[in-house]
């Protein structure tokens, strides 16, 4: 194919990357709503966080340009779960974990207050374009009955019930492809091909708001990339293209994408080519 590396990668710099001032401001938002939910935890005697992480796509780095400016950051807060407990003594809920969070989080001078979601609570910055989703996750410690080690594992509170969950992981997981994979990442593996093209897929993926209903999000996406990528030393806008198409292929036969860290579905049934030979079958 044709050598367009030179305005691909172009284009991906000025109109799909995320500058680092933009980055460095959404940041500051999550850290001064980190100090907001310390502050009102504390005020409503609830229970202490024992940290907050940001995760997504902005600890990936794959965090693209909006035109309608609607950004957001992931920053997840983490309690252990022996002080999660209702007034009887029962582990809280996860819808009362997420309430118990936005609670916190209320402040006069926000126009629109935070509020609980699925699978997060809120925080709305809206004269900036940014808002910032609060996941809410609770720390369980078990010993391993053989060696005795203590072993840690997570849940994030999401729809009615705690579900396994370890963002951390998800995002060493991206970590490690971005460094094993591409032909040239930097030291830290921040800024390697593998980025670039999972940048540039979801950049196309969003490219008609007409679609934004119908996208998978972008954790599914960076999967799908990696399960397709194909690498090209020099050549952004051939391997763009060659992992489109094997996406392109696959997705045309099955539409299952599976967690890289969890036993799990992302998204998908994966039935896309039974039913379509059902319907054909039908037919004749």
């Amino acid at each position: 194919m044709k050598d367009c590396n030179e305005q691909v990668t172009s284009f991906e710099r000025a109109e799909v990357r995320m500058s680092e001032d933009d980055r460095a401001d959404i940041y500051g938002k999550a850290k001064t709503n980190r100090n907001r939910l310390k502050s009102g935890l504390e005020r409503n005697d609830s229970p202490k966080a024992i940290g907050s992480r940001t995760q997504g796509s902005y600890a990936m780095r794959t965090m693209i340009q909006n035109d309608r400016g609607d950004y957001d950051v992931d920053d997840g807060v983490y309690f252990k779960r022996d002080r999660l407990k209702n007034e009887n003594g029962e582990d809280k809920s996860a819808p009362d974990a997420r309430k118990m969070v936005s609670d916190a989080l209320q402040d006069d001078r926000f126009a629109d207050q935070p509020e609980p979601r699925d699978n997060c609570v809120r925080v709305y910055y809206k004269k900036e374009g940014y808002h910032v989703d609060v996941p809410v996750y609770r720390e369980n410690r078990i010993k391993d009955p053989f060696t005795g080690e203590e072993k840690k594992s997570y849940e994030i509170a999401a729809g009615e019930k705690w579900r396994t969950s370890d963002p951390l992981a998800n995002t060493k997981w991206f970590k490690d492809e971005n460094k094993n994979r591409s032909p040239d990442a930097t030291a830290n593996g921040n800024d390697g091909q593998f980025v670039r093209i999972v940048r540039l897929v979801k950049a196309f993926a969003r490219s008609r708001s007409g679609w934004s209903s119908k996208i998978s999000s972008g954790f599914a996406i960076s999967k799908l990339v990696s399960d397709h990528f194909v690498q090209s030393d020099g050549r952004d806008d051939y391997a763009f293209r060659q992992t489109m198409k094997n996406i392109s292929a696959r997705l045309a036969w099955n539409d299952a994408i599976r967690h890289p860290v969890l036993n799990e579905n992302i998204a998908g049934s994966g039935e896309r080519r039974r039913n379509s030979s059902r319907r054909r079958s039908t037919r004749t």
